[in-house]
């Protein structure tokens, strides 16, 4: 997770990494600051953090046109550059959790 003194993209977006750990938290309806270690494992243990930021950063031009799935803590996340999906892998629920501009 990015710490509130990282600014982690240059007109103050919220970065997919951070917005994976935001969807998950509003699916199981917790406080994101309860999305961390040991109840949950480091998003780094399923991806690069950076590298999937840095996948969808544009500094000019059109938007990524990028997916991502991965599978974290029982969900499956999709991620692309609009937002990120988080779906129960047994259930057909599912939180989209925007990537705020």
């Amino acid at each position: 997770m990015s710490s509130p003194d990282e600014p982690s993209t240059p007109n103050g977006e919220v970065p997919p990494s951070q917005a994976i750990i935001e969807a998950i938290a509003a699916h199981e309806g917790v406080d994101v600051t309860e999305i961390e270690p040991p109840a949950y494992d480091p998003l780094f243990t399923v991806v690069n953090p950076e590298a999937l930021d840095e996948l969808f950063r544009t500094a000019a031009g059109p938007p990524s046109d990028a997916v991502v799935t991965l599978e974290y803590e029982g969900y499956e996340i999709v991620v692309r550059a609009d937002g990120v999906e988080v779906r129960d892998r047994d259930a057909d629920e599912s939180v989209t959790r925007a990537v705020e501009e």
